[in-house]
């Protein structure tokens, strides 16, 4: 009996189709064994670039693109796509059998032999191409053929190779990704065939033998026997996207072992946190018989749970503990690493030394330290961020290490004479002793406290500690980053992105202790979000330029993706309840595109438009429920959708009342240098809020809209 085989691609692509066409493909799906393929209903087109392509009809305005090698016992469903698209996928495609691996490829010959004409005058006119040096042998023994080779020539740099992703034969793509990010042709041989289900002999592999090559791609392709098994893969199909790992960052998370601390940059959707996630698998996978070795060696006790995966977010951590439990089945392995936000850390610590500590609300703690700010022309808050931005920040001991400290972005507090300085100190001092006998913390003074205690008692719970949206972690928490694990091989992995910075922490990773010179890596390519809501959300920043980590200035000028969709969709609205009703119909729509509700998310500003907007959900039947929860479409604050993906976004309330939110925002006659921190913060947050979305991003608002909306 002939066998059907599903392209993994096809399988993500099947969520996002309506449901009935999802309902067509399974009829079709269900009748395979029985009389479609036997039965004549596979359409051979002319003017095909292979002649074993077949069209399968699957409704009268679609059709099935199936792949037929002619032994007649296996059939690869490719996609499903409108009748015209299938006719032109079929007229332009190729498929072939990779020379060196035996893998199935594909190739869109039409738009290769445009970019090639392209390209050539380009090439002609530059005096460095990108693989120039590298031999035609070395390419062959890749796998990459004769007709790649020849618009490999043509690249002038990697971002020529990018666009090229979605025409190339992937297995080929990546070998030239991986050969344009510095690996040699042994480290690539070894990335592109650690997955071959078969030691394959280059001599032997039969370039017109497709059923040989299909059966040789289980990461392409899965072979089912009906609806049912197709019904359990797509069960989850959102979560299979969100375990990809392009090669360039594979460079990276696979590395044997680094010299010390590593800090991988980038914009949203880059791969930040995948990256970092499978660095933690990597570490699981060789981390048992290193330990055990070491433990014979020295006779150390090794930790419980020797890795930390760590993040700023109590939302984050949930997200990163669901997609560990994706990419690491095996439980015992999953046990070896301990996924908590660096509070939860800082609180362990604290308190077995302390006991139970309790922190009070902002707007409690800002009015207790107005009490000793009354005397100084300075207001409570003020004091406040003294205290943690420039004492907690720099770790600052006496009185003459604060008259010494530096005070660059704390404008007034820069213009402070000696004399006030003094008088500052002895009050964040009372203020400070007030809280400790009131057993009372903030958390940054929880991870400052934290940091002390560990380097007093030269404990080091972990051995290796991996962050994630490192951005906005304070830097008496990177001092705890720095004191959780002992300094050597592997010791921090940190993934992070200034221009996600939603909290006012600049720091110098030098000052804390950890030193990624020769270390850092920067990822440009985004393969969450399209280029079209890519390109609307780099408007959002506005042109100031960013500080990234060290003092760096980071810029997004080369951040692209290879992905392209729709355009964001911006609603203005009379009122918020015009506004809410309208957030009511988008979501209706993406949940009758069967969507599935916890792939969409809504965000606002505020903890009252959150409420808000839930309530208009679910006056309507829509079940809603948190970021970090299941049952329904997830809603939350911009700040709490920071490191999450969705398929899906609403960003609603982006109106010149709630953004920027005005008590956030330091008034520009008080202090122009916090206000202008401030301003760039707020931009980031709605960047941040709308760069969780992969394929449709919705933006509203009522009233006057936001002055951080694209014009």
């Amino acid at each position: 009996m002939p066998q059907l085989a599903i392209a993994k691609d096809f399988l993500s692509t099947y969520a996002t189709l309506d449901k009935k066409l999802q309902k067509a493909v399974d009829e079709t799906l269900d009748k395979f064994a029985d009389t479609y393929f036997a039965g004549g209903h596979l359409e051979k087109i002319t003017e095909s670039r292979d002649p074993r392509w077949r069209s399968l009809r699957v409704t009268q305005g679609y059709r099935g693109v199936v792949l037929a090698p002619e032994s007649g016992d296996v059939f690869l469903l490719v996609t499903v796509l409108p009748h015209d698209a299938a006719y032109r996928y079929i007229r332009s495609r190729r498929p072939s059998v990779n020379q060196a691996l035996g893998v199935l490829e594909f190739r869109d010959e039409t738009a290769l032999s445009t970019m090639s004409t392209a390209l050539a005058p380009v090439a002609a006119a530059s005096e460095h191409t990108l693989f120039q040096e590298v031999p035609n042998k070395h390419f062959a023994q890749l796998g990459i053929d004769e007709d790649t080779i020849r618009i490999a020539r043509l690249l002038p740099d990697e971002s020529y190779l990018d666009a090229l992703a979605n025409m190339m034969p992937k297995t080929q793509h990546d070998a030239l990704t991986a050969l344009a990010s510095g690996m040699t042709p042994d480290e690539v041989w070894a990335l592109l065939s650690r997955d071959l289900v078969e030691e394959v002999d280059a001599q032997n592999v039969d370039p017109e033998d497709l059923v040989s090559a299909i059966r040789r791609s289980p990461d392409q392709v899965v072979f089912v026997e009906g609806p049912e098994e197709l019904r359990e893969l797509l069960e989850h199909p959102f979560d299979v996207w969100r375990t990809f790992l392009h090669p360039r960052q594979e460079r990276i998370a696979r590395r044997d072992r680094f010299a010390g601390p590593v800090m991988v940059t980038g914009g949203a959707g880059t791969g930040k946190t995948v990256t970092a996630l499978h660095r933690v698998a990597h570490l699981i996978e060789r981390y048992v018989p290193d330990e055990q070795q070491l433990a014979l060696d020295t006779g150390e006790a090794t930790p419980e749970q020797p890795i930390l995966l760590t993040t700023f977010t109590k939302t984050l951590d949930t997200a990163l503990r669901t997609q560990l439990e994706l990419l690491v089945r095996d439980q015992d392995r999953r046990a070896l690493v301990d996924v908590r936000n660096l509070d939860k850390v800082a609180y362990q610590v604290v308190r077995r030394v302390h006991g139970k500590s309790n922190f009070p609300r902002s707007r409690e703690l800002t009015a207790q330290w107005e009490r000793h700010a009354e005397d100084l022309d300075v207001s409570g808050r003020f004091l406040l961020e003294e205290w943690e931005q420039v004492v907690l920040a720099q770790g600052l001991r006496t009185e003459r290490d604060y008259l010494e400290a530096r005070r660059r972005g704390r404008g007034r507090a820069g213009r402070l004479g000696p004399e006030q300085k003094r008088r500052v100190w002895r009050a964040i001092l009372a203020a400070t002793e007030e809280m400790r006998a009131a057993g009372q913390w903030t958390f940054t003074w929880l991870a400052s406290e934290a940091a002390d205690i560990l380097e007093r008692t030269g404990e080091r719970p972990y051995r290796h500690v991996v962050v994630d949206e490192s951005q906005d972690l304070h830097p008496a928490k990177w001092r705890l980053v720095r004191a959780l694990a002992p300094e050597g091989p592997d010791d921090l992995f940190v993934a992070g992105d200034p221009h996600q910075r939603i909290y006012d922490h600049r720091v110098s990773m030098a000052a804390v202790g950890i030193n990624v010179r020769g270390r850092s890596h920067r990822l440009t390519v985004s393969y969450r979000s399209t280029q079209e809501i890519l390109s609307w959300s780099v408007r959002v920043l506005g042109t100031a330029p960013v500080e990234g980590f060290d003092g760096v200035r980071s810029h997004l000028a080369d951040y692209s993706s290879p992905l392209h969709g729709r355009s964001p969709v911006v609603r203005s609205h009379p009122t918020e309840e015009a506004e809410s009703a309208g957030l009511v119909r988008m979501v209706s729509e993406w949940l009758a595109a069967e969507v599935e509700p916890g792939t969409i998310a809504v965000a606002a500003r505020t903890d009252a438009l959150v409420r808000k907007a839930r309530a208009a959900l679910e006056a309507e039947g829509i079940g809603t429920c948190g970021l970090a929860e299941e049952g329904g479409v997830r809603v939350g604050t911009m700040h709490s959708m920071k490191g999450l993906e969705f398929r899906c976004v609403a960003v609603v309330g982006v109106s010149a009342e709630h953004l920027p939110q005005e008590p956030s925002v330091t008034d520009v006659s008080e202090d122009p240098v916090a206000h202008s921190h401030d301003m760039q913060r707020e931009r980031n947050l709605l960047f941040v809020a709308c760069t969780r979305a992969r394929d449709t991003l919705y933006v509203s608002y009522a009233g006057r809209p936001s002055p951080f909306l694209p014009k």
